[in-house]
């Protein structure tokens, strides 16, 4: 089965079924959204991610590895996902 999520950077099988529970099946899903309330809603459903998942979902969109993204970026990321 074709997932276009498979082929975005940093996103693998277990981080896929993770956006696909919580109803993001696109790039354009996860766009709309925004990485933080895609992380949120996805630790919501109890699921155990950590915030490389937050970090990962940032670098899927930008094409970037979530490692190589700016270090304020993440902070700014996570001060998001923890205040929202």
């Amino acid at each position: 089965m074709h997932n276009e999520l498979l082929e975005m950077r940093n996103l693998g099988k277990t981080s896929v079924r993770w956006l696909n529970a919580v109803g993001i099946r696109t790039r354009a899903q996860l766009e709309e959204k925004g990485p933080v309330l895609v992380y949120k809603s996805v630790l919501a459903r109890g699921f155990r991610a950590n915030r490389v998942l937050l970090y990962a979902l940032q670098g899927a969109l930008l094409n970037q590895h979530w490692n190589d993204l700016d270090p304020e970026m993440k902070k700014e990321l996570l001060k998001s996902a923890e205040t929202h």
